[in-house]
């Protein structure tokens, strides 16, 4: 997601903030004992009010990823990138892989020749708002 992109219709907004900083949580672009920005500043980024970028963030600390320091902001806590990949590896197997598995099958595919034919990289890097403190 970037700030120029539309939100999905079909999740709340603050779920979709929340995905976007566990995956750069995950693909180490905010690491682990880095501060997220500012509520406000998020919001003004995104273009959304800082109560749904609030609801995000309280989110991310119920999830143990991380933690209110008063006064200071929020950080990512360390093993917060191990956490982030465990949990959504196994939100991944329950609630999408099935899915996936069924198109496949519906469509004549094999998954093991698709991953032969699968690319290693991604190709292009969307520009994503700053989501540390600076």
């Amino acid at each position: 997601m970037n700030i120029d992109s539309e939100w999905d219709d079909n999740q709340p907004i603050y779920r979709q903030i929340r995905n976007f900083i566990v995956t750069t949580i995950m693909d180490g672009s905010l690491p682990e004992g880095e501060a997220l920005a500012s509520v406000r500043r998020l919001a003004a980024e995104f273009r959304v009010s800082p109560l749904t970028v609030l609801k995000s963030y309280q989110q991310l600390v119920v999830e143990g990823l991380v933690e209110s320091r008063r006064g200071r902001g929020m950080f990512v806590i360390p093993g917060a990138r191990q956490l982030a990949l465990a949990a959504e590896r196994e939100r991944f197997l329950q609630e999408e892989w099935p899915r996936v598995l069924d198109t496949l099958l519906s469509l004549g595919l094999n998954p093991e020749t698709l991953l032969k034919r699968a690319p290693r990289e991604s190709g292009s890097e969307a520009k994503k708002p700053r989501l540390s403190h600076e």
